[in-house]
């Protein structure tokens, strides 16, 4: 049996405006950005090497490593369920350098807080002082430090026991032409020290950098309480583990213990504090487990051991399968939305101030599923609803029109893009009113309540100036941004197909601020060689460069969009809302070629021209998303192809291609689970071939997949927008007839 050394076993345990006032209130407004202001490297979602890692060595020294990172070790952590494991020989002559990085996802500014970098080291054979590497860090802007020894500050590391490495960052003096910036530490390097030609194992976990005297080990006194109310439930192949929030600003984490016999509880889990849920991915139905949570301060002290919950998996239907989708990814808008706004946050983790204003509209919408699916209650969705319609009408409008992103504590406009962009952003807005108009339907009951939240939603959707956006009475489309400081200055023009549809429709639609419905034609639809060169400079291609497409990719027509139709959000955004089935205008029937693109990205996929690990029938469904480079809109051609599967793309396609989303559910929830599985549902995204897995979790991701499901199931959030009384004669005006045989969704 081999030896598994943790940190925390149970024997360790024991016993000024209204939106500034609302923030005040809540203590857990920045849970995840405080967290990564001390962690750089707590766990590895990759099972087997860590991604963020670099390192190499020269002969005769060596270093062990696997596709050119540093391996994950599972026997041996500090905190669960994994840590580094650095195993290196220094030769004379020779050379090794091992480096760990800062996670650099979305919206995470590199600013660390405090004044000593700590780290926990483990042996199982005694490293002395002097045999211990030099360390080195480089910061955001290149520069870096000069190396020190490991030695000086850890006179050994005593075999079979961890010890806390402590640096004073201010011993790390500039080795590079540039000031160093320990604040901004991006990367950690270990690197040869004494040649003594031996072979040395030691194991790295939970590094950070925090206030001095920060330390302490888990047998210390306890400072916090145990975590309450702790539930336990079993899905087909994995359990969810939610409890009460520990109020304290001590917290750093939750610890989640795991037995299977009720009476052994091992660590299997940190969670981070804001997050009150930890998913433990079993992997088989039948399998009955015991859970404990317990809090962790930033001296590593834990609270005693909550009271234990129990649960075990099942074997589901495929309509269980699809229920358990929606439910966890619909957790991502009720339990990770802001406090203080209910709004929907950009991604988690990530700048807890951070709202997007698209991604509320689509939060919106999945909100309306699970109070009609039952996840929490019509009184609880409808206080939501009041809640992010108070914060909306409080935030700043430009001529009726909300930026993409807000402080969600504040409303205060963030330029996050760029400097330009300060103002109002139509398609963002759209989305936001594409969900405001469904939630206007649903909650249409004879309360004081609802029938407020009716005039309230009607007022916003009255005052947003489509009109102004059109920037004079004889433009032919409306333009994307416009900002006070800067006016038009990014002067982009919404055109398609992409993803702006919803924009024309609302626009023309508007009973108060309407614009003609040639529009629709002249703008969305520019079949003009404007429109040409606006569709060949982002897609790189003349395929469907004037609207109309007609060519055919894998046997399969595609009537509108761009060369092989682009990424399959494209068919998502603006059809949350608007049900393209039985109409069509005068180019194409929109739920058949939304089809189409999904079932050419499908057979892309299939195809694999680019030899990517695992594309096929049950792993595919291209579209735009973060990966292991940065932002791609991944879509089926070589050109923007790394690799890299986003899981919305399939999963949020049930409409068009039902048997084929499902192949891709099982094969991500069964398959995958275990990398990729988290509280929110599936991860954001995976690279088999790169070893990488997404470390966030998107708005603008999570609630297609809740929504557009119901859509294939009852059709409910169509229903709903469509049923509002602008919208039948929009579509009249703009030209949309029946098709004489309707579309079904999934036939």
């Amino acid at each position: 049996m081999p030896m598994k050394v943790k940190l925390f076993t149970s024997s360790f345990s024991r016993a000024a405006c209204h939106f500034i006032f609302l923030a005040f209130l809540c203590s857990s407004c920045n849970a995840h950005t405080e967290y990564y202001r001390h962690i750089l490297f707590d766990n590895s979602l990759e099972s087997d090497a860590y991604y963020y890692s670099d390192a190499r060595a020269s002969s005769p020294s060596s270093l062990e490593l696997l596709h050119g990172k540093l391996p994950v070790s599972h026997d041996f952590f500090f905190t669960p369920p994994n840590a580094i494991r650095l195993r290196w020989r220094s030769a004379p002559d020779g050379g090794w350098e091992a480096s760990i990085r800062a996670i650099d996802f979305r919206n995470r500014e590199i600013k660390f807080d405090g004044d000593v970098l700590y780290f926990w080291c483990f042996s199982k054979d005694e490293i002395a002082g002097d045999e211990l590497p030099r360390i080195w860090l480089s910061d955001v802007d290149r520069g870096f430090s000069r190396a020190l020894e490991v030695g000086k500050f850890q006179s050994s590391i005593p075999a079979g026991k961890w010890v806390q490495v402590a640096i004073p960052l201010q011993e790390f003096a500039t080795g590079s032409d540039h000031v160093f910036r320990s604040d901004q530490t991006a990367k950690i390097t270990f690197s040869q020290d004494k040649a003594d030609s031996q072979e040395h194992t030691l194991i790295i976990d939970d590094l950070k950098i925090d206030a001095a005297l920060a330390s302490g080990t888990p047998q210390d006194t306890p400072t916090l309480p145990a975590p309450q109310n702790v539930a336990a439930r079993g899905y087909e192949r994995h359990v969810d583990i939610s409890w009460a929030s520990v109020e304290s600003p001590k917290l750093q984490r939750y610890v989640v213990y795991r037995s299977l016999d009720g009476k052994n509880f091992e660590p299997i889990g940190i969670q981070v504090p804001g997050i009150n849920r930890y998913t433990d991915y079993l992997g088989k139905p039948g399998m009955a487990a015991y859970y404990k949570v317990a809090a962790s301060d930033h001296q590593y002290r834990l609270s005693s051991l909550s009271k234990p919950a129990n649960a075990t998996t099942k074997a589901m239907s495929d309509d269980e399968l699809l229920t358990m989708l929606q439910e966890a990814c619909f957790r991502y808008y009720w339990e990770g939305a802001h406090p203080v706004a209910g709004t929907t946050l950009e991604n988690i983790p990530g700048d807890d101030r951070i709202v997007a204003t698209g991604a509320s509209g689509f939060g919106i919408m999945a909100l309306i599923v699970g109070v009609d699916r039952g996840f929490i209650t019509r009184e609880q969705g409808l206080d939501r609803l009041r809640k992010i319609v108070t914060f909306l009408e409080n935030a700043p409008r430009y001529h009726g029109v909300w930026s993409h992103f807000m402080d969600g504590a504040t409303g205060q406009s963030l330029p996050v893009f760029d400097m330009f962009d300060n103002g109002g952003d139509l398609v963002e807005t759209a989305f936001l009113m594409e969900g405001l108009l469904a939630a206007r339907q649903y909650f249409d009951g004879t309360s004081e309540a609802e029938r407020g939240l009716f005039t309230r939603i009607s007022h916003l959707w009255e005052t947003v100036e489509w009109d102004w956006y059109r920037r004079s009475s004889d433009s032919p489309a409306l333009y994307w941004h416009w900002s006070p400081d800067w006016s038009w200055h990014i002067n982009h023009q919404i055109t398609g197909f992409n993803e702006c549809m919803m924009v024309y429709l609302l626009a023309i639609a508007s009973p108060t601020h309407g614009v003609p419905a040639e529009l629709y034609y002249s703008g969305w639809a520019n079949q003009k060689e404007s429109g040409a060169k606006y569709r060949k400079a982002w897609s790189g291609t003349t395929g469907g460069e004037r609207y109309t497409n007609g060519h055919t990719h894998y046997g399969i027509k595609l009537d509108v969009g761009v060369g092989s139709g682009g990424p399959l959000f494209f068919t998502h955004y603006s059809y949350m809302g608007f049900d393209p089935r039985g109409i069509h205008d005068r180019f194409t029937d929109y739920f058949q070629n939304n089809r189409n693109m999904a079932q050419i990205n499908l057979a892309y996929s299939v195809r694999n021209p680019g030899h990517y690990k695992g594309y096929g029938g049950d792993f595919w469904g291209l579209t735009a998303s973060d990966g292991p480079d940065g932002y791609m809109p991944h879509e089926p051609t070589i050109r923007v192809d790394d690799g890299t599967m986003t899981f919305t793309g399939a999963l949020s396609s049930f409409p068009y291609t039902p048997k084929e989303s499902m192949a891709m559910l099982k094969y991500v929830y069964r398959d995958l689970g275990n990398q990729v599985w988290g509280v929110y549902g599936p991860r954001d995204a995976i690279n088999l071939s790169q070893d990488w897995v997404s470390p966030i979790f998107m708005g603008l991701d999570q609630a297609p997949i809740t929504v557009m499901i119901e859509n294939y199931r009852t059709g409910l959030i169509w229903k709903l927008f469509m049923s509002n009384p602008e919208i039948k004669p929009m579509l009249e005006r703009v030209g949309f007839m029946r098709d004489v045989a309707p579309q079904k969704a999934g036939h």
